[in-house]
């Protein structure tokens, strides 16, 4: 309300005098006069919120839509911007910067009950001094058309971040995570003994293949309740 009252004392001072305005309005001419004063603050503040904005757009249309406001921030910092991850979020829902959201969700992992207890080898510590040393791997989805969904199996080395095994299927059984795998191990020309390999115990037979071929692999398993080893 006050910044319209500002606005129009500024557009009709020199026709009807601040001082009758600010009297008709019943405002005060020292707000007013503070206003004017910050007219070259709000606007430094208004050209860095469009510089933002036009940032924003970039990586929106960068990443085809596909990002929400947490992968924007993350990229924002990671070009060195100091901006709080509620300040996107806001300025994306106020210039209508929407990221794609998949209508479904699917189930990747489904815990095997009667799969028996294993020796955690990880414990929780997700860093490794050498390559090799610990590998992780999961499975994840892309909706593909309107109703089809491809899966995903990913083989990490922890050390380096690189991927180093991957496949892609339209089902979620053994052979998807499998081949994964087996790529993973051609990656390193089949040099991995002493590798603990750590994923999601999952039912459908997923990465818990290499617990059965450990023998000529050298893989170590670990999931995320335990693990089988050599």
């Amino acid at each position: 309300m006050k910044t319209a009252a500002w606005d129009f004392i500024s557009a009709h001072a020199e026709r009807f005098g601040i001082k009758r305005i600010c009297r008709v309005l019943e405002v005060s001419r020292s707000g007013y006069y503070r206003w004017i004063a910050g007219a070259e603050a709000r606007a430094a503040r208004q050209a860095d919120e469009d510089a933002l904005v036009d940032e924003i757009r970039e990586i929106f249309a960068e990443h085809r839509g596909n990002y929400g406001a947490l992968r924007v921030h993350a990229e924002l910092r990671g070009f060195g911007h100091t901006v709080n991850r509620k300040r996107v979020a806001r300025l994306m829902r106020k210039h209508d910067i929407v990221g794609r959201h998949l209508r479904k969700k699917k189930r990747t992992t489904i815990p095997d009950r009667l799969a028996p207890p294993a020796p955690d080898l990880v414990r929780r510590d997700f860093t490794a001094a050498d390559l090799d040393a610990k590998w992780c791997g999961d499975i994840t989805y892309v909706q593909v058309g309107a109703s089809s969904w491809l899966y995903l199996a990913c083989v990490v080395d922890i050390r380096s971040r690189r991927v180093l095994g991957w496949s892609m299927a339209p089902h979620m059984r053994a052979e998807l995570v499998i081949d994964a795998l087996q790529a993973a191990v051609t990656a390193r020309d089949g040099n991995v003994t002493g590798v603990i390999f750590h994923a999601d115990r999952g039912s459908q037979g997923g990465f818990n293949w290499s617990s059965q071929h450990l023998d000529h692999r050298g893989v170590r398993w670990d999931d995320r309740q335990g693990g089988l080893r050599r």
